[in-house]
């Protein structure tokens, strides 16, 4: 089990920025592909992005692609996420999850259920 905990997010008028950070405990956490998923008021959990182990792979849900970058410092135990040109509904409380199997490769959206660590997460209000 790894612990989750994530930090970063705040109020931000429409095309500004926010870095969100995950710092991670518990377990070996160079060896788990690490998620990105948001979820606003009265709307299911979705997807955001998702880092692979070695940070060499990553993958975007169509919404935020080119505008949000997720990175990852190993030697931290800590996944970030920067997200330019925010817009109203970007606005949700995002959460980083940790997959339940170590050393797997995602080319696509990752199912919800394949994680099985997550955050508490943090709100993100983009609103001028």
């Amino acid at each position: 089990q790894v612990q989750l905990v994530e930090s970063g997010g705040g109020l931000v008028q429409p095309g500004g920025s926010l870095r969100l950070s995950c710092a991670a405990s518990g377990r070996t956490f160079s060896s788990y592909t690490m998620g990105w998923f948001r979820q606003a008021p009265g709307k299911e959990r979705e997807f955001v992005a998702v880092i692979s182990f070695s940070g060499g792979t990553t993958y975007y849900g169509n919404s935020v692609r080119r505008r949000f970058t997720i990175s990852r410092e190993n030697a931290k135990n800590t996944v970030y996420q920067q997200m330019n040109s925010l817009k109203p509904e970007d606005t949700a409380n995002f959460y980083c999850a940790a997959d339940k199997i170590p050393r797997r490769h995602y080319y696509g959206t990752p199912p919800t259920g394949n994680f099985g660590s997550w955050g508490q997460g943090t709100q993100v209000t983009v609103s001028s």
